[in-house]
């Protein structure tokens, strides 16, 4: 025990307190374990001092109420205070590491540490300075109050980030498609907003309430692999069957698709004018859909040359060329010239 006389031990938790400050600055934040360990080295060495002089730190000093002796207890006892937040904050980011969820975690971790803080601050103007904390909250309301209205914008953004995160719509490194055709990969994400890169490599900056009130489409759920769909219309101058065998045979050439599971070849429909068909395949990610979509293009120019296919004009266009559908498809167009009234 030091007996009634503390200044010595005020001394030596202000040594303390400081030689903790300077360590956790010096160690710096890619160390936290580190970091941690001598944090609660420090801590407990300045509680063990202040129990073996029979301070506490939750009560106002009754020795020194004045003076030199008085500055030294109060600052001992916000170092304290201070220590003890560092130390909650330090088993706080290694629970965040373990975790392993970046995007979760880190505002979790936002809001773990602004609560800290604030307790600490109520616990050193009531505890260390005397002052009362029930009127200090009440004004802080009203200014808070005051503030909300002022920021609304900003505190929608806020909340909004914290539903996304709750919600788990996305994770970094999720490429999502909104309903307004906005799409790209989560590079980013914060209280105010979240980032996505877009395939023009550009960054398009979302306020989180305007995300909240979209619909937003996961492209990486369940995994990252996306399905294409091209439609493609043959001339109907050969059998449905060839047609389907020689587009399976261009997806079964392409090296950009996924074999597993097996793209699709279905025909949508035939007319006396073309035959519709549909080419479903899958993809690795959505970052090669156009080179992939590309590619099967590529191959279906070269398989219908070599097979006598030829492409179909689109249905919509027919209307505006009877003069080439009289050349490709006399029996239409005499069929056709022969129905007219005399």
């Amino acid at each position: 025990m030091f007996g009634y006389d503390n200044f010595v031990p005020l001394v030596l938790v202000n040594l303390l307190g400081i030689a903790g400050i300077v360590v956790w600055h010096i160690q710096g934040g890619n160390r936290p374990t580190g970091r941690l360990i001598v944090q609660i080295l420090f801590f407990t060495s300045m509680s063990l001092v202040l129990y073996m002089a029979g301070i506490a730190p939750h009560q106002p000093d009754g020795i020194y109420t004045q003076g030199f002796g008085a500055l030294l207890s109060k600052s001992a006892r916000i170092l304290w205070w201070t220590h003890l937040a560092w130390t909650i904050i330090g088993f706080i980011q290694i629970y965040v590491r373990l975790n392993r969820k970046p995007r979760e975690a880190h505002l979790i971790q936002d809001m773990a540490i602004a609560v800290i803080y604030l307790g600490v601050a109520l616990s050193v103007i009531g505890f260390v300075f005397g002052m009362p904390v029930g009127t200090l909250v009440a004004t802080s309301g009203v200014i808070a109050v005051i503030f909300g209205l002022a920021l609304q914008n900003t505190l929608g953004d806020v909340f909004s980030g914290v539903a996304l995160t709750l919600g788990r719509a996305y994770a970094l490194g999720d490429w999502v498609q909104l309903t307004d055709g906005t799409e790209g990969r989560v590079i980013e994400t914060n209280w105010r907003s979240t980032n996505l890169l877009t395939v023009t490599h550009n960054v398009v900056v979302l306020p989180n309430s305007i995300l909240a009130k979209q619909g937003v489409t996961n492209l990486s759920r369940p995994d990252e692999t996306h399905q294409i769909t091209l439609r493609v219309r043959i001339a109907a101058t050969q059998r449905p069957r060839l047609v389907e065998e020689v587009m399976r045979s261009v997806l079964q050439a392409s090296v950009l698709i996924i074999k597993s599971p097996p793209p699709v070849v279905a025909i949508k429909a035939i007319d006396a004018i073309a035959i519709e068909v549909e080419l479903q395949f899958r993809v690795d990610s959505v970052a090669i859909r156009t080179p992939a979509k590309n590619e099967i293009v590529d191959l279906l120019h070269d398989q219908c040359r070599a097979s006598g296919l030829s492409l179909a004009m689109p249905a919509e266009g027919l209307a505006f060329v009877p003069a080439l559908i009289a050349n490709q498809y006399p029996a239409v167009s005499n069929h056709t010239h022969s129905s007219r009234p005399v």
